[in-house]
């Protein structure tokens, strides 16, 4: 019987002085003992300058890893290099203190993707953010064009779908994946859902510190991923940006990327927007307020 195999691709830098040693020791055990027999764990190192590399050799040796060691142009320039190395006919994203807690995961979600002939499949995930309070994050794909729908460690991708769409855009160095997303969903590529939360991973700590470029990034994503369906300018994005309200004509364009599921799409949609307006106009009260001081 066909096995396909599955690649999980990490990218590393200066991880030793960083202190995120053990968490890769962890990361390595804990994929060492999914049932899956068949993956391979690719590790792209940013040229590190500590004892990263020979840290990543003795695993290496045990037969743990594959890694090559680099320069490269962010994590998602070192992501794409990873694509170009990968074996596995489905790849897999996580950062070096990420971890999957269900040993069964990767088999499970393979077997549904395949019976399903999925382009990706996405699931629940625990999100461990900078005060450690963990909490459950469910995937909203019917959000994907207001949201991040689920994050990359939450999903497995048939690496071909991901060639098709040109894989991450590495000039967004923060929301990249984002990118990517938009791109799958808006080519029709066969997402499924897998009712399991196998994966644990850290809330990113660059896009905590760097709002504004997120902001910007968010904008251009939108612009190049939308500006062939409707008239985008300037206020338009900035609302979709800000409120997550998108405009009823590319809206009706979009809706087209969930046939049969329509009035779960509008749902969702009126209910995001109406989220992220209410969330809107309490910051701009408590600014106001703070002023007035």
């Amino acid at each position: 019987m066909y096995e396909p195999e599955v690649t999980v691709i990490t990218t590393t830098h200066n991880i030793v002085d960083a202190g995120k040693a053990d968490d890769f020791t962890l990361l390595l055990n804990l994929l060492n003992k999914q049932t899956y027999p068949y993956i391979e764990h690719l590790v792209i190192d940013n040229a590190s300058d500590d004892d990263t590399v020979d840290f990543l050799k003795e695993y290496k040796n045990l037969g743990y890893i594959n890694f090559y060691s680099a320069p490269d142009n962010g994590k998602f320039d070192a992501m794409n290099k990873g694509l170009l190395r990968a074996k596995g006919k489905y790849v897999a994203f996580l950062s070096c203190d990420d971890f999957y807690h269900d040993i069964t995961g990767i088999a499970d979600v393979v077997n549904l993707m395949e019976e399903n002939e999925a382009d990706f499949c996405y699931f629940p995930s625990y999100c461990v953010p900078e005060d450690n309070n963990v909490f459950l994050f469910n995937p909203s794909p019917y959000n994907v064009f207001q949201v991040m729908p689920f994050p990359r460690q939450a999903a497995v991708f048939n690496r071909e779908s991901l060639a098709r769409v040109g894989n991450f855009d590495a000039k967004f160095r923060l929301c990249a994946d984002y990118d990517l997303l938009i791109k799958l969903f808006l080519s029709n590529a066969k997402g499924i859902f897998f009712d399991g939360c196998i994966v644990t991973y850290r809330m990113g700590e660059q896009t905590l510190k760097h709002p504004t470029q997120l902001q910007l990034e968010c904008e251009h994503i939108y612009h190049q991923n939308f500006r062939n369906l409707y008239p985008l300018n300037d206020n338009v994005i900035d609302r979709m940006v800000q409120i997550a309200e998108i405009p009823k004509p590319l809206l009706e364009k979009l809706v087209k990327c969930f046939p049969g599921d329509e009035e779960i799409f509008y749902e969702r949609y009126r209910q995001m927007y109406e989220l992220r307006k209410e969330n809107a106009e309490y910051r701009r009260a408590q600014e106001r307020q703070q002023r007035g001081r």
